[in-house]
């Protein structure tokens, strides 16, 4: 009898065991919708995306296993931000990743129940998206990348490397309240430093290089390109700085890894890395409205050697001891 009753629990067991293992091979695979703020063939954007899908790795989350991704692409075209947005809200998501203030403005009209993290956001409250910094309210939460005093900053430095500087053309996207405000910050520190300020309101291709070139008619000016929905025009930016001489800084350190002078800003890579933390939390059941947003840190400054050789400069040594990247 005893023989027979464990013949009978093995075989119980041994059926039961597949069971097991079929319930754990259908685990809810879960769908994220990501709306990016570059194209798809962007160094950058494949960089900010590695460390995205990192972060949710190191926390449980297998792209293929128990969760999918689904991006979209918008450029510096407000159409394809819409068109993206329209077709991820239509997967019905389990969360959303906006990169950038054009994502998050075409997706959040479009609902008011998928939770939405945004990134590299300028200034989430002045642009409507949530109530405050430590309590979203709604459906949207995510990480801000800078406070509108750094863009003194911006200018302080350029002046720094480059102290013939006279004039100044300030690179900025008009529509939203950080253009201005940022614009303010750097109008308070500009007549201490000697320097004239010209603003160029576009982020179109034509018009910015149309700008840029007539601005470079006259001596001893530089270029400040502000946080704003141009990131995706940084090469063109680049090159029309190269081409007519003229130092600039930049808010990214991608900007001076591809051939910018000076980048002064927050590491846009972490923020996608801290994104990948809270989509773990919402996934898990927490709301965005109970994640605060989050500031920045520490902010990095990168300095372009080879560029500063090829525009003629020396950059003093004390900007360099306070540089966190040198490229030579």
């Amino acid at each position: 009898m005893r023989r027979r009753k464990f013949i009978t629990l093995l075989g119980g067991a041994a059926a039961a065991w597949p069971l097991a293992v079929r319930a754990q091979s259908r685990e809810r695979m879960r769908r994220i919708g990501v709306l990016m703020n570059l194209t798809a063939g962007d160094q950058e954007a494949q960089s900010r995306i590695a460390g995205f899908l990192q972060s949710l790795q190191e926390r449980g989350w297998v792209v293929g296993r128990n969760v999918r991704v689904e991006y979209r692409w918008g450029g510096s075209d407000a159409a394809l931000y819409r068109k993206g947005a329209e077709e991820l809200i239509a997967l019905a998501p389990d969360v959303l990743l906006a990169s950038g203030t054009a994502a998050l403005t075409a997706l959040q009209p479009l609902t008011r129940t998928e939770p939405i993290v945004f990134v590299n956001v300028v200034d989430p409250v002045g642009g409507g998206f949530v109530a405050s910094l430590a309590h979203p309210g709604g459906n949207c939460t995510g990480f801000t990348v800078f406070e509108y005093s750094i863009a003194g900053k911006w200018v302080e430095l350029l002046k720094q490397v480059a102290p013939g500087l006279r004039y100044a053309a300030i690179l900025r996207d008009p529509r939203g309240p950080w253009a201005s405000a940022q614009f303010g910050a750097i109008q308070a520190v500009a007549p201490s430093l000697g320097i004239e300020l010209t603003a160029i309101d576009s982020r179109e291709a034509v018009t910015i290089e149309r700008a840029i070139t007539t601005f470079a008619q006259r001596p001893n000016g530089g270029l400040v390109t502000t946080a704003s929905n141009i990131g995706p025009r940084r090469k063109l930016i680049i090159e029309l700085a190269a081409r007519h001489r003229l130092p600039a800084i930049y808010p990214f350190a991608y900007y001076a890894n591809d051939g910018g002078l000076l980048a002064y800003g927050p590491n846009s890579i972490d923020q996608y890395r801290l994104a990948g933390g809270y989509l773990d939390r919402i996934l898990k059941g927490e709301k965005p409205a109970d994640l605060p947003v989050q500031t920045p840190t520490k902010y990095e400054l990168v300095i372009n050697l080879k560029t500063a050789k090829a525009l003629g400069l020396d950059v003093p040594p004390t900007v360099l001891a306070r540089a966190d990247e040198v490229i030579e």
